[in-house]
């Protein structure tokens, strides 16, 4: 059968059956068709595991391939040629003996305390032409810097989600469809509340949180890269968004935040993955070594 038949119908049975996001949905079908162009096949009777050995051998020699996009695109094919044989299409598994390469245990890239209250202080000085752009960027990095938000989950925040008086935010599906209440500090509260008045009086009213400039609408991603891109040089800080979160979640740690609580506000649904920051935070370690008994003697 052809293949690009079942890898529709395979992506519309992980959309609609099991609900998986966009962006997965777009990573299947980029890597069957890669994998399809690599290979020369178009029926899915000519897949066989030494074209998949060698697709992979190519990515990781020829192609570059990190450790963690060569087991993005396993987990794909395995996925994908799991639910070809559930159907009947195919009945020997061309992923059984694939090896996978072994992770890095990179600690996550973070911003110092110092640089994170430097980096806020350039944003809310930079030189731009409209007072909204101010308070508006300077709500948008504090946003990150104090609660963690993704990129996605800041850009889908709307009004209704965002609730001062009882100093909360509302992640309405988060990533896995999750949702979560994260608490806000004053600090942050009143920041937002600087923002708000601005919003108010050039008059927006798009249910987004975060809107554009020039037009009632939700501030965009586009929007939001364009605009790291001009603080990183401004600042002399190199940062990314996710980096941002990297950081919230180790000064959290080092302020003495508990693992769990952490989890909870990440919206990590496994706190082994919240875990990591336990080794990138000197000053938590350090506090956890005075509490060695022998330290007195």
């Amino acid at each position: 059968m052809n293949i690009d038949i079942l890898s529709e119908k395979f992506c519309d049975y992980s959309s609609y059956i099991r609900g998986f996001s966009p962006e997965t949905i777009k990573r299947y079908r980029q890597v069957i068709k890669n994998f399809c162009k690599f290979a020369c096949v178009s029926e899915i009777e000519d897949v066989n595991q030494d074209k998949v050995r060698d697709y992979f051998y190519h990515g990781r020699t020829q192609r570059n391939w990190t450790p963690n996009g060569f087991i993005t695109y396993h987990k794909t094919l395995v996925v994908f040629f799991r639910w070809c044989r559930e159907h009947k299409m195919m009945t020997d598994d061309p992923m059984a003996d694939i090896e996978v390469p072994k992770l890095h245990k990179k600690l996550p890239p973070k911003l110092t305390k110092q640089d994170a209250l430097r980096l806020l202080e350039v944003v809310y000085n930079y030189p731009y032409k409209y007072r909204f752009l101010r308070y508006r960027n300077h709500a948008i990095f504090a946003t990150f810097i104090f609660t963690g938000l993704r990129r996605k989950e800041l850009l889908k925040l709307k009004c209704g989600d965002v609730n001062l008086e009882n100093f909360s935010l509302f992640v309405n599906e988060g990533k896995g469809g999750k949702d979560r209440i994260l608490p806000i500090s004053y600090t942050l509260a009143e920041i937002l509340n600087k923002y708000i008045v601005e919003r108010k009086r050039l008059k927006k009213t798009c249910p987004e949180f975060f809107v554009s400039l020039n037009r009632n609408v939700g501030f965009t991603e586009s929007g939001l890269k364009r605009l790291v891109e001009r603080l990183v040089p401004a600042s002399g800080i190199k940062f990314n968004i996710h980096k941002l979160r990297h950081t919230f979640a180790t000064l959290m740690l080092e302020g003495g935040c508990d693992i769990y609580s952490l989890a909870k506000m990440m919206g990590h649904s496994d706190i082994k993955t919240t875990t990591i920051y336990l080794a990138a935070s000197a000053e938590h370690l350090r506090a956890q070594m005075g509490k060695h008994p022998m330290n007195t003697i």
